[in-house]
């Protein structure tokens, strides 16, 4: 399965309460306003909100699925390659990366589903 930005919406947009905007220019994805990822100008990367912890562990266990550049290095940002990275470990990055910015509220809705 090639993964494209598309495959990343229909992902993104799977997950409750997420809206599809532009920001600089390419899609990007929110829960209640909050930013959780978006797609890079390459059209073959994107960017997930994600700790600094797990950060570090996918640069360390996938570095030719996950970069950080020194525009995300201060920020809690992964780069991942999406034609390096398998469609489970996509779906779980934005899993975690709306988790990170969605509401508790939302969050527990989410959690309490079967």
């Amino acid at each position: 399965m090639t993964i494209t930005v598309d495959t990343v919406r229909r992902m993104a947009l799977d997950l409750p309460s997420t809206t599809e905007k532009p920001c600089f220019g390419t899609p990007a994805w929110y829960v209640k306003g909050k930013l959780f990822a978006r797609a890079l100008e390459d059209d073959t990367s994107i960017v997930v909100k994600v700790d600094f912890d797990e950060r570090a562990a996918l640069l360390d266990e996938a570095p030719d699925a996950y970069a950080v550049t020194p525009h995300y290095q201060n920020y809690p940002m992964v780069i991942v390659r999406l034609p390096k990275v398998r469609p489970d470990d996509l779906e779980e990055r934005l899993v975690e990366a709306w988790r990170f910015c969605a509401p508790k509220r939302l969050l527990n809705d989410f959690d309490a589903q079967p």
